[in-house]
């Protein structure tokens, strides 16, 4: 007897759908970096992902001596960014013809197998590419190009509007050098905030490369274990992304960059079912959440680095 729907879709939460997750997360390095340095929420749901902001100090503060008048006066020093969730997807379809070409058990799952394999490339190029987007495409996460700028609307806030709200965007230096990248992680650091990582493209890693003396080219042994070289700068490790945009270099504070999901829509696999007009078996590979900062002006961003 062929294997039933439920079954296929049983063997395939069982067997593959845990692979799919681990090789998407090990698919680039900073989508690896956010499942390992903790940067992966998963929450319950809402509306929307509220993440609460703090952009003043208090004004009813101060010193005082015995029993002088204390300030009582509020004022506004608290907003939240909301994020809108996205959804992304992957089919898994099989044919009755291909179900027909592979006929007997082990064959299908073979198939089933490779047809798993094919939506987790296709979920890791769509994941890695949207994590740089700009924010344009509606349906897709804002990327780190919308969160590093100066005149994007992130988590419904308009960065013109609020310059407290803006990335550290340097759009004018064409050459890459240490001053320039000095300047841009400078800009990003406040007393003991400072950006973690850096990551661009492989062009623009081996223009920091060739800018090192060969007794400088320290690398970073955690990002080696994970598969990924890397090199160092100011103590935080540079890497090679393949999703990155060109022309642009991204120093990343991880303190305040998470990936909020559903927890139940984390790469999940919908039933296996047969459509009414169409002779095969669909499910899908699912995945609901967004890309949120927390504080854009500790990240920076260089966007026009072309040598």
């Amino acid at each position: 007897m062929p294997l039933t729907y439920d079954q296929v879709t049983a063997i395939t939460r069982r067997k593959f759908i845990p692979k799919l997750y681990d090789n998407i997360f090990n698919s680039n390095p900073l989508f690896q970096r956010i499942k390992k340095k903790g940067n992966y929420e998963k929450l319950d749901g809402g509306e929307k992902i509220v993440v609460p902001l703090g952009y003043a100090t208090t004004t009813a503060s101060g010193w005082y001596t015995g029993m002088d008048t204390l300030s009582v006066t509020d004022n506004e020093d608290m907003t939240a960014a909301e994020y809108l969730w996205k959804q992304m997807y992957a089919s898994i379809v099989i044919s009755a013809r291909d179900e027909l070409r592979n006929r007997g058990d082990s064959q299908i799952l073979n198939f089933v197998k490779s047809k798993t394999m094919m939506a987790e490339k296709t979920m890791a190029d769509s994941m890695g590419t949207a994590l740089f987007n700009a924010g344009t495409t509606s349906n897709q996460i804002a990327g780190l190009r919308a969160i590093i700028n100066t005149s994007s609307t992130v988590g419904g806030i308009s960065q013109t509007d609020y310059s407290w709200w803006a990335g550290q965007l340097d759009s004018s230096t064409t050459t890459l050098t240490i001053a320039a990248m000095q300047t841009s992680d400078n800009l990003a650091t406040v007393d003991s905030e400072s950006p973690t990582v850096i990551v661009t493209t492989r062009a623009r890693y081996d223009s920091y490369y060739n800018l090192l003396q060969p007794q400088q080219r320290f690398v970073d042994e955690s990002s080696a274990k994970g598969g990924f070289m890397s090199l160092m700068f100011n103590g935080k490790p540079v890497l090679a992304d393949s999703h990155s945009t060109a022309s642009n270099m991204f120093f990343i504070n991880e303190n305040h960059i998470k990936l909020y999901v559903h927890k139940d829509q984390d790469f999940i696999l919908s039933d296996f079912i047969k459509p009414s007009n169409q002779n095969g078996k669909i499910a899908q590979v699912l995945w609901m959440g967004a890309l949120g900062s927390s504080n854009n002006r500790l990240h920076a961003r260089m966007s026009a680095i072309t040598a």
